[in-house]
């Protein structure tokens, strides 16, 4: 089965237990009348993202002293705000910058430094360090918002969620639109409907779960029939990201009541060859895919759409701040954020810098000066409508970078 649910629904998602044929009809996809939030879409680089590739503190002689062959010269950089940058491969993305709709915060990251990949994920996806609290920040604020349809939280591009959605709220994780199907149900073989007919008249709590599965395999359904076409002349780029994203765009423009969705792009972990910011090279050519990526979603979508929708991009840690002997970076602390969405004040890079000398740096990396909880607690508060931040946060407190405007 590729239907992927919360760890509450799993068992019957194992059992491929369904209810009646009715519910389907009864969880018919529309925008959830009591929400009025942003969609928030949480895009993690997984492998631990070169913020200082990105957004480039050029305006620090140190950065370029720390990186004599791998940093992007001051005559390539676009956009920006006299001190810091951007990539020069981040040009598809000008647009949005230049529209206000684009941010960036640097010098972000976890409370303490952790080079490890495994751990370091997992304690950005928890976000309660110090607590015995096991779930996922993001499935606490679908929960500090009264989430109970799996359609308001997806997972796209793996049937196998990240940590991060872990909890009570229910969620779904899956390929794609097109893929979320029942293994082998077709009209010789309607498993579907002979697996509901056992919840037919079932205890509420199962029938309930298995309800939850049968409408979201409903509204899949529904979905794969309407087809998509992406609006405004957008085409998302032959990648993973780009599939993922474009799929995010068509829950969006369908109103299928999404709250918050997830997505992963991987192959930031640039221990060697990282290259100079030309075309061909690694991180130019992984800058300018993601690039791509976002500004289809953002051209798809359109302002008036935007207007509702706010992405952020997060990491396990940065990059070291002077390149090593292999011409790339080892594991490092502190990173940039990238923010886009409609309700953002854009156009600049927001933080405060601690600078890059050897007395400045954390064991040799950039320090974090900004907690990546409250900047996204900011954006909760904010955009989502979310009240009780220390339910979903445990002891922070939003940022008050002024970031986003309030809906």
């Amino acid at each position: 089965m590729t239907v992927c649910c919360s760890r509450r629904t799993v068992l019957a998602a194992g059992l491929a237990g369904l209810a009646a044929p009715a519910v389907g009809a009864q969880l018919a996809y529309a925008a959830d009348p009591d929400y009025a939030g942003d969609v928030f879409v949480l895009l993690s680089l997984r492998g631990g993202f070169d913020g200082l590739s990105a957004v480039v503190p050029a305006g620090d002689p140190a950065y370029y002293a720390a990186r004599p062959t791998i940093a992007v010269p001051k005559t390539q950089l676009i956009g920006g705000d006299g001190f810091f940058g951007l990539h020069p491969a981040l040009a598809p993305l000008l647009p949005e910058w230049t529209a206000g709709r684009l941010a960036a915060v640097q010098a972000v990251g976890q409370p303490a430094p952790n080079r490890s990949h495994f751990s370091a994920m997992e304690e950005l996806e928890r976000a309660a360090p110090g607590t015995s609290i096991r779930t996922g920040w993001l499935n606490r604020m679908l929960g500090s918002l009264g989430s109970t349809d799996p359609f308001h939280a997806v997972s796209m591009g793996t049937a196998r969620p990240a940590r991060v959605l872990d909890g009570t709220a229910p969620y779904l994780g899956i390929g794609s639109i097109d893929g979320l199907t029942l293994t082998g149900d077709e009209a010789a073989k309607p498993i579907a409907a002979t697996m509901a007919a056992l919840y037919d008249g079932a205890p509420e709590l199962m029938a309930r779960t298995a309800g939850q599965l049968t409408g979201a395999l409903s509204r899949a359904k529904e979905l794969r029939t309407a087809g998509y076409t992406p609006a405004n002349g957008a085409v998302y780029p032959d990648t993973d990201l780009g599939a993922a994203l474009r799929d995010v765009a068509r829950l969006i423009t369908s109103d299928t009541g999404l709250i918050s969705a997830t997505v992963d792009s991987g192959d930031w972990d640039m221990h060697e060859n990282l290259g100079p910011a030309q075309p061909g090279r690694r991180m130019h050519d992984q800058l300018n895919r993601l690039a791509l990526a976002l500004a289809a979603f953002a051209r798809d979508l359109g302002p008036d759409r935007m207007r509702r929708v706010t992405l952020i991009t997060i990491s396990e840690f940065g990059r070291r701040v002077a390149q090593n002997g292999s011409g790339g970076l080892d594991h490092g602390y502190g990173n940039a954020m990238f923010v886009l969405g409609g309700g953002v004040r854009g156009g600049r890079v927001y933080g405060s810098w601690p600078g890059l000398t050897s007395g400045q740096l954390r064991d040799g990396d950039l320090a974090v000066t900004t907690d990546y909880r409250a900047v996204i607690g900011e954006i909760l508060r904010a955009r989502c409508g979310v009240g009780d931040l220390a339910s979903v946060f445990p002891g922070v407190t939003a940022s008050a970078l002024g970031l986003v405007a309030a809906r």
